[in-house]
């Protein structure tokens, strides 16, 4: 360890800074400063020199340069313990710097304001800041390099206690923080340039940078031997999302319950009417559409009582009083999730302590560009999202028995309803409400089988969606053993004909989407 000496400080952030600047001089540290970080503190009485003091050259270009020069960057960069580097500085007459202090023009603070120009956005791209902790950290063995006034306290303590110095580990945690920092910078520019510079970059870029910013670790992960914590997505998510959410309730979210509560946004966004959907390990166990929310609610809950219990609840309206009162008679759930609480709502629902309230707002929005991500070892599988609305008019009637209005109306329903369970997926439904679900089977006619066995004997009359083609006819005609009228399904098996000429033996409506919905 040496003793710093010397401190260049330019920030952005200036929380925190003249107590911290107060330390470093009772230190006998000399500052070098820079623009508004210099006025601020030669205000607060704090002795300062301008860097075009050490540089003998002007801030120019509106501060776009000022830190860049070989007389700061050589102070950083020179090793102690490489005497040419010793002795070329000497003869240049630079001296060492042993304390940067920096942070970033607000980028990401910029770009989050309502119609900011690109102009602006552009100008607000650190360019010194970046090199300047680059610089130094690369250093880091005789440089200590602070981004965050968090760490101001840890660094006047240690100077305190070390007599001047700061310890090879701290320089070393330091040193990580601000290559993670800078990356994370980089990363918000390029994809906000790619969004708002070039609008014909590929929708896949040939790199690909995750964003995110740790909101909070989580008590464990899928299991309790399992560690894990919970990043929120910057800037690519623009519609109501986890990352954005207000917990108004509740104890705190374990990592299954962002999981459930994620496939529950995503239910409820795809329903106009409302609808109010339950959900255990990602799969609905309970889902329906109705002329007020709170019949909606009821239906839902109807589809499988027994596994509503512990589960987590979606609703695409406003939580109000009269849906309140009905949730707190349901057996336990885990968490409920809606736009937004009335206070009298809050009041009844917070009654449970542990039962979880999440706020995420106007659910109309919808961005297009955001894509599904899926670590696999070794990668990632990216891809759009399953957002594709089918209507009637993409309904291809392939069956002797053509379905009326009311009942292309149900299909569809059933078709938003089952894009949402796990493959092999079968959902039937009735009146817009979900009474039977096979998911995750191996085979199709099981998944049928499965759907028609937790119908409990509402089977008969229903419609059936299933979100890839039947392979054979068995599943058809188990359908209609149960009773099932009308099937939706995307068409497509080598043994189409054989499946459309079991529905019409057993008169069965059915319909072809085109499109599958297979959900891994």
């Amino acid at each position: 360890m040496a003793k710093i000496k010397r401190a260049l400080i330019s920030v952005s952030d200036k929380e925190g800074l003249i107590d911290f600047a107060k330390g470093l001089e009772k230190s006998g540290i000399e500052i070098i400063s820079t623009g508004g970080t210099a006025r601020l503190l030669k205000d607060a009485h704090i002795k300062v020199k301008l860097i075009s003091e050490v540089t003998k050259f002007p801030e120019i270009l509106d501060g776009r340069v000022k830190t860049l020069h070989p007389l700061i960057f050589g102070g950083l960069l020179a090793r102690s313990d490489n005497p040419l580097h010793q002795e070329q500085i000497a003869a240049q007459q630079i001296e060492p710097i042993g304390l940067v202090v920096v942070n970033l023009y607000p980028f990401q603070k910029t770009i989050s304001k309502e119609e900011v120009k690109l102009e602006e956005a552009i100008e607000n791209i650190d360019i010194g800041g970046p090199s300047l902790l680059r610089a130094s950290a690369k250093n880091y063995q005789d440089v200590a390099v602070v981004i965050n006034p968090r760490d101001y306290l840890i660094i006047l303590e240690e100077l305190e206690k070390n007599q001047g110095e700061i310890s090879l580990e701290t320089k070393k945690r330091l040193a990580a923080e601000v290559f993670e920092h800078t990356s994370f910078y980089d990363s918000i520019i390029s994809q906000y340039l790619r969004k708002n510079l070039y609008k014909e970059a590929a929708s896949f870029p040939h790199t690909l940078n995750l964003l995110g910013e740790k909101v909070l670790d989580l008590r464990y992960g899928e299991n309790p031997h399992q560690s894990a914590s919970f990043y929120k997505e910057i800037l690519a998510v623009e519609e109501p999302n986890l990352g954005n959410a207000i917990q108004l309730g509740g104890k705190e979210l374990s990592f299954n319950n962002l999981v459930d509560l994620g496939a529950v946004l995503e239910m409820v966004k795809d329903f106009q009417e409302p609808t109010v959907v339950f959900v255990k390990h990602t799969n609905p166990c309970g889902l329906a559409s109705a002329s007020t929310i709170e019949e909606a609610y009821q239906k839902a809950y109807r589809g499988d009582p027994l596994s509503a219990y512990g589960s987590i609840i979606g609703i695409n309206r406003v939580v109000g009083t009269s849906l309140a009162d009905l949730i707190d008679e349901t057996h336990f759930v885990e968490a409920v999730l809606a736009p937004d609480f009335e206070d009298e709502a809050l009041t009844i629902l917070r009654q449970k302590q542990n039962r979880r309230l999440i706020k995420v707002g106007d659910l109309k929005n919808r961005d297009v560009e955001v894509k599904d991500v899926k670590k696999i070892p070794g990668g990632f599988l990216v891809q759009d999202r399953n957002i594709k609305e089918i209507t009637i008019e993409d309904l291809k009637i392939v069956t002797n028995r053509k379905p009326d209005q009311k009942e292309l109306e149900e299909l569809l329903f059933a078709w938003k309803a089952v894009k949402q369970v796990k493959s092999n997926a079968i959902v039937l439904t009735k009146d817009k409400q979900m009474v039977g679900v096979g998911a995750g089977q191996m085979s199709r006619v099981d998944s049928v089988l499965i759907a028609i066995r937790k119908s409990e004997g509402r089977s008969k009359g229903s419609y059936l969606a299933s979100d890839a083609f039947f392979p054979f006819r068995d599943g058809i005609d188990e359908a209609a053993k149960a009773g099932v009228t009308a099937i939706i399904q995307p068409g497509g098996s080598l043994r189409d004909e054989e499946v459309i000429e079991a529905a019409n033996e057993h008169n069965l409506a059915m319909v072809f989407t085109g499109t599958r919905c297979f959900k891994h």
